[in-house]
């Protein structure tokens, strides 16, 4: 088994607390967390420091500013888009180690241009309510990260 890490991406994250969460989550897990563009707070903030506890030393976080950037340095990348309007399910894709998995910001989520750009590699997680919109970012970097490390044998 490779021990490649996945990345997450997060493209201009706006609140805090979500952006702290998935850092734990990367922590945890030895995953890159990579934050992209303009961020929605100031990486001092009370709220992104609590949420990532005192686990930042062990968090291999990059930052870039732009998504191409972060493109360009990684040429041979296989990308993964988490969008609500994409038509494959997260367990319908076939991970495999040193994925990235790319989650807009929380209001606006990934630009419509980019998942036309890459159709078959947008995935959703489904919600069966009609009544709930979207996930939680940080939930949401947790199912589809845990689906990946599932699926390359990273849970045995």
């Amino acid at each position: 088994m490779t021990t490649d890490p996945f990345h997450i991406v997060l493209i201009e994250p706006e609140i805090p607390p979500n952006t702290g969460n998935i850092a734990r989550l990367c922590g945890a897990t030895g995953t890159v967390l990579h934050l992209v563009g303009k961020l929605g707070f100031s990486l001092d903030d009370k709220y992104l420091k609590r949420a990532g506890l005192d686990y930042w030393e062990v968090i291999d976080i990059r930052y870039w500013e732009s998504l191409e950037d972060l493109e360009k340095a990684f040429p041979e990348a296989r990308w993964w888009y988490a969008s609500k309007k994409a038509a494959r399910s997260h367990v319908e894709a076939d991970f495999q180690p040193g994925d990235f998995l790319v989650f807009g910001k929380e209001t606006a989520g990934l630009p419509e241009a980019l998942l036309a750009r890459h159709p078959q590699r947008c995935i959703r997680i489904p919600i069966f309510s009609p009544r709930v919109r979207s996930l939680n970012l940080s939930t949401a970097a947790g199912i589809v990260l845990y689906e990946a490390l599932r699926q390359t044998g990273r849970l045995d």
